[in-house]
């Protein structure tokens, strides 16, 4: 099998598992290369700390969380909750993608709650076409063709729902993705346990912590698995396909490279239908 690049690129650290960390985990257990990418430091991101030393933190975190999928896990030092679509950050961006010469590319869906998410995928909108132009950041020398582009899966239904274009089923793989998640503290038992008012639930201890975490996210990824279940039949195979738990789904962004049939084979080679 031709050897991959896959770079999944999020707002914050923790986005890029969230919406990809199974894929992350099928693609280096093939032998793939994988990044992960936070645009922001997360800065911002607590109730009781910030700045410089949440920003390293949140930095090891990612790092952490992207050995357990077997990815290099970075994050760029632009502010958390400040992010803009500027042509300096485009430029960042840029530079990065030809560095890394990716196959696939992951982001967010541009209409989402979080301004850091939309601008994100915005930058990498905006950042897509110009990755051919030399004249471009020619610092770095360009691509000859876009990589495919594809959005991570969510709920949001204005100004258009998601829709799928590939399910991956990521049972064999789910608990790396859990033990990813387990990585970013600050987050899981923290932050946003306190925004979302379930703090008095996280319990003591790492273990616990785990089960609690493991219990409280499964159903988020869960419901993608039963909402895109004849697509899990028709490219798994009847019994494989209903046997699926856990489920990743992507859309195709149009700015990117098309998601030809022959591409798709390519890029999510896990299907045995």
């Amino acid at each position: 099998m031709t050897s991959l690049r896959l770079l999944i690129i999020g707002a914050h650290p923790d986005d890029a598992d969230f919406g990809a960390g199974g894929l992350a985990a099928l693609y280096s257990r093939l032998g793939h290369t994988v990044k992960m990418v936070s645009v922001t430091n997360g800065d911002a991101g607590h109730h009781e700390m910030g700045g410089g030393p949440l920003a390293q933190r949140r930095r090891n975190e990612a790092a952490n969380a992207g050995r357990c999928v077997g990815a290099e896990y970075i994050t760029l030092d632009n502010h958390d909750g400040a992010l803009l679509p500027t042509l300096e950050v485009r430029h960042q961006l840029i530079a990065l993608i030809r560095e890394f010469q990716p196959d696939l590319m992951i982001t967010h869906r541009p209409n989402d709650y979080h301004p850091d998410h939309r601008y994100t995928s915005q930058l990498v909108q905006d950042a897509s076409y110009l990755l051919t132009v030399p004249n471009v950041a020619s610092h770095v020398h360009h691509l000859m063709q876009m990589p495919v582009i594809v959005y991570a899966w969510d709920h949001f239904q204005r100004p258009y729902p998601f829709t799928p274009d590939v399910v991956v089923g990521i049972d064999d793989v789910f608990e790396q993705k859990i033990d990813a998640l387990h990585c970013h503290t600050s987050q899981m038992y923290e932050w946003l346990p306190y925004n979302d008012g379930s703090l008095a639930q996280v319990p003591e201890g790492d273990a616990a912590r785990r089960a609690w975490l493991r219990e409280f996210r499964s159903p988020r990824f869960r419901r993608a698995a039963e909402l895109y279940r004849e697509m899990l039949i028709a490219d798994y195979g009847e019994e494989r396909g209903r046997q699926v738990e856990f489920a990743e789904a992507f859309e195709a962004c149009e700015y990117g490279a098309p998601l030809t049939e022959e591409k798709k084979a390519i890029l999510f080679p896990f299907a045995t239908n």
